[in-house]
């Protein structure tokens, strides 16, 4: 680790456990750059990073004190769904039309879960993949080109051992972006009939996919900050028929959450004992604000029944839609499922990719998107509790970048959509993030646009639209 991540580490630890409350001074930069005898710089980076997940603030002539809990700040949505729901047939097909108008909007697109390009280094990418094409990475064999490039997949399980556990190189099957992954998935372990348990509100690219597959939905109540119940989960699980479960246990869309590891633990456990496999999507993971990276699912699976899906197309290359799923007792029957509808994944971002991870800063470029994530997340956030209604709920994300957002029971979000876009102007609707088409005073906004006077001026005019449907 380095040494001002040793900082950052130690401050926020002594955050956690109470031994600095908020509005405790810290030493200033000099001192505590004689007290741990580094350079002045490596302390004001420390510092740096702490502001930026907001654990400390800076006081103009005064210092560095640690943050207290910000007053005033709107509180989190509620859980929407009270009890399990089954829905047989997903998302209709109006659905499809609202989907693809939320990347159409020409001034401001709030609606999308991609984020702005401006955010991934596309220069390096680009270098990696005019470097990675001067080798020969072409498989010579029927297995390489089904699993992926043998680089890149070691360059993964080095990823997971990183991260803090361990997924043997051969489980490891490279997908064309997330969204394959979790489909290879859903397809081995189910079939047309069968019912998934989803958390809800859930990201409507996986309602789509639910429907497309013919499975059914059952829906759970999902708590904002922790996830689901695993009580209720059991006992759930105990009075229906569920093929698979498909989840986000880190930075879940839209919500943000990521649930503990104790609680993932006990999640593995609960899935079991039902002989239930869980796909889990983790698309999000390297994006987590929390100086301590949470875990998923998959670090705690000893059978082989979590397949766990990841891609680069959220923290590093969103045009290269190279994905993978560590697939588990899985392994074989994706691998054929593979062959059979896309025989393998485009060769040159496999190798760029590869390249990248071989060559440059991936964890800075991380550091660094999260802590603008972060930023733009919690701007966004204190916009809305100053522009929006009193009765307005917002999500505290735990990484990644879109808010969802609870308004007051008599806007509808569907109307607000469409007003929203004869102003050129995208936002998510709550409806098409549920299999029953709930959350009808929801929204879903993307923080990942750099601030500007537009964008806050877009915010008003939101604010102002909400107060006008409460009227």
């Amino acid at each position: 680790m380095t040494r001002y991540m040793q900082i950052v580490e130690n401050i926020a630890g002594l955050i956690a456990d109470g031994s600095l409350r908020p509005g405790d001074p810290l030493p200033s930069v000099r001192k505590a750059a004689e007290q741990r005898k580094v350079s002045k710089g490596t302390v004001v980076l420390a510092y740096s990073t702490l502001e930026a997940h907001r654990l400390i603030e800076a006081r103009p002539q005064s210092g560095f004190y640690v943050r207290a809990h910000a007053p005033g700040a709107a509180q989190l949505p509620s859980a929407g769904l009270t009890r399990p729901n089954v829905v047989r047939s997903p998302a209709p097909d109006r659905m499809r039309q609202t989907l693809g108008d939320l990347v159409g909007a020409r001034v401001t697109s709030l609606g999308s879960s991609f984020a702005n390009p401006s955010m991934y280094p596309m220069q390096s990418l680009n270098k990696a993949l005019r470097a990675s094409s001067r080798q020969s990475h072409y498989s010579k064999t029927l297995v390489d080109l089904q699993l992926g490039l043998p680089t890149l997949r070691r360059a993964i399980t080095q990823r997971y051992l990183e991260l803090g556990y361990a997924v043997p190189m051969d489980e490891i099957i490279i997908t064309c972006g997330g969204m394959e992954a979790i489909s290879l998935s859903l397809q081995v372990v189910t079939q047309p009939g069968d019912l998934v348990l989803i958390d809800s509100p859930m990201f409507f690219s996986g309602l789509q996919l639910l429907k497309q597959l013919g499975l059914g939905a059952l829906e759970m109540p999902t708590d904002p900050e922790s996830g689901l119940d695993l009580g209720l989960l059991d006992e759930t699980l105990s009075r229906h028929k569920v093929a698979a479960c498909l989840l986000m246990t880190n930075c879940q869309n839209p919500l943000g959450f990521s649930m503990s590891e104790a609680k993932k633990r006990e999640l593995v456990k609960v899935l079991l004992r039902h002989g239930v496999p869980l796909v889990e999507n983790d698309v999000y993971a390297e994006l987590q604000f929390d100086l301590q990276r949470n875990r998923a699912a998959k670090a705690f699976d000893t059978e082989g029944t979590v397949l766990h899906c990841g891609s680069f197309t959220k923290c590093l290359a969103p045009g290269f839609k190279i994905g993978w799923v560590a697939a588990g007792r899985y392994r074989e029957a994706i691998a054929n499922r593979k062959f059979a509808t896309t025989l393998g994944t485009s060769v040159p971002p496999q190798a760029a990719i590869a390249y990248y991870l071989a060559h440059h800063a991936y964890d800075r470029h991380l550091r660094g998107l999260r802590q603008v994530f972060q930023e733009r997340v919690n701007r966004m956030s204190h916009a809305l509790s100053s522009y929006f209604p009193a009765g307005t709920r917002v999500s505290r994300p735990h990484g990644g970048f879109v808010l969802w957002v609870q308004m007051p029971a008599a806007v509808d979000s569907l109307k607000l959509f469409e007003l929203a876009a004869t102003r050129d102007i995208g936002i998510a609707p709550g409806p098409i993030f549920s299999a029953r088409q709930a959350y009808d005073n929801y929204i879903r906004l993307n923080c990942s646009h750099p601030w500007s006077e537009s964008l806050d001026e877009t915010l008003k005019w939101l604010g102002r639209s909400v107060s006008d449907m409460c009227r």
